[in-house]
């Protein structure tokens, strides 16, 4: 989850005002541009413990990091993140630590900046005894022994999350993702690249897999995140039909996120509770918290990060659907998004791929991957293989780009040639060389 952006006053008048804001995304190819955000879970490697905010944790490493030449971004006096350029870094509620990469132009890039990251990192840690793992799901905490960061945002979900669905603070607290932000042409393209991408999302879900236990023990799932997100709140996760209706372009989704209950709007850098209300009502005037007043840009652009998709569309697009994993795995993210969607061929050979999969049997494939994975299908074929059809689209894509990226799709190559994700390998170690101890995973994983 984002830090806080800057606040834009413009009024907000028509809903093709908004429909305007996410055109103004729409950018040339030569601009086109590669994000990538990963979430990792913080442990002292004594105990296992999850560091507090403070004393002595999540706290200290951020002033640690800012000796590096990260300014801090903080909410109600504390340090809540961090930025340096067009980069940042975030906490999860339960205080993951989330890198939020810059827009770059390659995957080399990516790759140097997450070893850059991940080097300054252990440069602040190490002293402090504490590791970070990127795993889907914490492998061995239950709820209530996970700290809660001191997030204005956090507060709010926290009190409404267990009214919308059984899971919503496991998602806050116990889950790490992986995601890729890419670029759209224009508003055709911007269609054509969200409904490739949610078509496929259950695809990466499965390849990317990575959290099969659960407060010490095998849960029975191979992404116990995936699993989590199907029971957090509906109304604003998933995969939303609208995306596959005839006609949908800006203005229909911006429609459909007005329609998302809010959790929050900000105010003179505090945080009103606005859970459960209405947007439309705000457009109005109507909201009860803000009497009279009514909704402005900034107000919609906060609204939109309160939208969980699957992929979610703002200025660019946001692949959702992955667990954390391995350096590796975290570049082989976008590395199989921007194969699939930023050459020609390639996005048309996608599209194809998924031109007859209606909505209910996309959702259908999204139920049934977390437990799954590859061993999944769709109209009688197995995920495995929709998979090696996919990576082999995403590297002749990324072939075509002539950068040389294609060698970060190495260890999906793997993963659809052995039939075995990273959770089917932590359980295989589970089971035999860690002699049944969990714990061992967040070691395993350690970054």
């Amino acid at each position: 989850m984002s830090n806080p952006g800057e606040a834009d006053l413009t009024p907000i008048t028509s809903v093709r005002q908004l429909a305007e804001w996410f055109a103004a995304g729409s950018k040339p190819r030569g601009s086109w541009k590669v994000g990538t955000e990963h979430e990792k879970f913080g442990f002292y490697r004594e105990g296992y413990a999850t560091p507090p905010y403070e004393p002595d944790g999540i706290r200290a490493i951020l002033e640690g990091l800012q000796a590096r030449g990260w300014a801090p971004i903080n909410d109600n006096g504390h340090p809540i993140g961090l930025k340096r350029g067009t980069a940042s870094i975030s906490l999860e509620p339960a205080g993951q630590l989330e890198l939020s990469g810059a827009a770059v132009e390659d995957l080399h890039a990516t790759w140097a900046e997450l070893q850059q990251h991940l080097r300054e990192v252990h440069e602040v840690t190490g002293p402090m005894g504490i590791g970070f793992a990127p795993l889907g799901f914490h492998p061995l905490h239950r709820r209530e022994q996970m700290p809660w960061m001191p997030k204005g945002r956090y507060a709010i979900m926290r009190r409404y999350m267990p009214k919308v669905g059984s899971l919503g603070l496991d998602m806050m607290l116990r889950t790490c993702t992986v995601q890729a932000n890419l670029d759209y042409g224009d508003e055709a393209d911007m269609v054509e690249k969200l409904r490739i991408s949610l078509a496929l999302q259950p695809v990466a879900t499965a390849l990317f897999a990575n959290s099969p236990f659960t407060e010490g023990k095998p849960n029975g799932f191979r992404s116990m995140r995936a699993q989590v997100w199907t029971d957090t709140d509906g109304a604003r996760t998933g995969i939303p039909a609208v995306v596959f209706e005839k006609g949908f372009g800006f203005e229909r989704f911006a429609e459909w996120v007005l329609d998302v209950p809010m959790y929050f709007v900000m105010r003179d850098g505090r945080w009103l509770d606005a859970a459960g209300k209405s947007f439309r009502a705000f457009l109005d005037g109507q909201l009860d918290v803000l009497p009279g007043e009514r909704a402005t840009m900034g107000d919609f652009a906060d609204h939109v990060t309160t939208a969980f998709t699957d992929v979610r569309l703002k200025r660019f697009l946001e692949m959702r659907g992955s667990d954390a994993g391995s350096p590796a795995m975290i570049v082989a993210q976008p590395a199989l998004w921007a194969g699939l969607l930023y050459d020609d061929a390639a996005q048309k050979a996608a599209a194809a791929l998924v031109r007859d999969w209606t909505v209910e049997e996309i959702r259908a494939l999204r139920l049934a991957v977390p437990r799954d994975a590859l061993g999944a299908t769709i109209r009688g074929r197995r995920v495995r293989d929709v998979a090696r059809d996919v990576v082999a689209i995403a590297r002749d894509g990324l072939k075509a780009r002539g950068l040389g990226e294609e060698v970060y799709l190495a260890p999906l190559d793997e993963i659809v040639a052995s039939g075995l994700t990273q959770a089917d390998r932590l359980l295989q170690l589970h089971a035999r060389a860690w002699g049944g101890d969990a714990s061992r995973a967040l070691l395993h994983a350690e970054v």
